[in-house]
């Protein structure tokens, strides 16, 4: 966990959207986020990706790049691209130990997310966000403010798939090693990924779904997991049924009475920032209106950090780690 605490999240303001992604060598739509060169084109490039409702042009391989969200800042680490980042932002938990190394190679610009001013003084040819609040107008980090800058721009596409996925993560890889010219790596990562869900699927083959419900965080409301992010998916290969996916948000906030009354079997709570998991923990045990639910009566609870959450390199290990805890006895 972060040793500074981390503010609410923007995982709240950047629910629903519904534009398709797709990876091209040639484009239309909105104005491009370009970044080019003095000379000519390096050779394989340019390189053009459809991304949420924009564009994202190379001439060649970004060399001065800023990650802001951890979750993309570990997909640069995974490809091997450390060597070409120059800033990174807004940490929700803590960096796996495959990479603490590569991370602390990065300069940290902002607990949250910088300003602009601050990310221009990095001088980064190349932007890479996780979540729409990343590029927000209102704070001056927009996509267009920073193309004007010379700056290309890249989008987690959890944020505008229609549907989220594990295919989804292996299209993420993909654009992401694409423009970077590491595609060989990113297939690795994949296959790997796949090999995790295979055994995980094997071991849990005949097993009964269990109903689960995602705490993000809890005080008069639920901040939960909805049908519209890869929380379900990993839920579901995992061996549970997210008892909000019927919802078509990333996070939605539900009353204490409607997560009562989906009768969870477990609650999975997600790890990060400055509430720990044992304050959710109490406060969910403490709610008289949870009290009956079957989760809260027999306490059994499961734990995922947030980043693990998300469509980022962890999501083999995810589905692994969830699955142990709501069938213990599969493993």
């Amino acid at each position: 966990m972060p040793t500074t605490p981390v503010p609410d999240r923007p995982h709240r303001l950047l629910l629903p959207a519904a534009l398709a992604t797709a990876v091209a060598l040639t484009g239309c739509g909105a104005p491009a986020q370009t970044a080019t060169g003095s000379g000519p084109p390096a050779e394989g490039y340019p390189v053009t990706i459809g991304n949420c409702g924009s564009e994202t042009r190379v001439d060649a391989p970004p060399e001065r790049v800023v990650t802001l969200n951890q979750h993309v800042t570990e997909v640069m680490l995974a490809l091997g691209l450390e060597d070409r980042m120059v800033g990174t932002a807004y940490l929700d938990d803590e960096v796996p130990p495959e990479y603490a190394d590569a991370y602390a190679s990065v300069p940290v610009l902002a607990d949250a997310y910088p300003s602009f001013e601050v990310l221009l003084e990095a001088e980064p040819d190349f932007v890479y966000g996780g979540f729409t609040s990343a590029f927000d107008d209102t704070e001056g980090r927009g996509r267009p403010a920073l193309a004007d800058a010379g700056i290309a721009t890249y989008l987690n596409i959890e944020q505008c798939a229609d549907e989220v996925t594990t295919e989804t993560v292996e299209t993420e890889l993909r654009n992401v090693a694409r423009i970077f010219g590491v595609e060989e790596r990113a297939e690795e990562l994949i296959e790997e990924m796949n090999a995790d869900l295979a055994e995980v699927g094997a071991r849990l083959e005949g097993v009964e779904p269990v109903d689960v419900l995602v705490v993000d965080s809890i005080d008069t409301t639920v901040f939960t997991s909805g049908g519209s992010g890869i929380g379900s998916d990993l839920i579901e290969r995992a061996g549970g049924r997210n008892v909000f996916g019927d919802v078509d948000d990333t996070f939605a906030d539900v009353s204490i009475e409607q997560a009562a009354a989906r009768s969870p079997e477990v609650i999975l709570f997600y790890d990060y920032g400055a509430t720990s998991v044992e304050e959710k923990r109490r406060a969910v045990l403490a709610d008289p209106v949870l009290a009956g639910a079957p989760a809260v009566e027999e306490e059994r609870f499961a734990v995922l950090p947030l980043t693990s959450a998300l469509v980022g390199v962890r999501t083999g290990d995810a589905v692994t780690d969830i699955a142990e805890q709501l069938h213990p006895d599969a493993f």
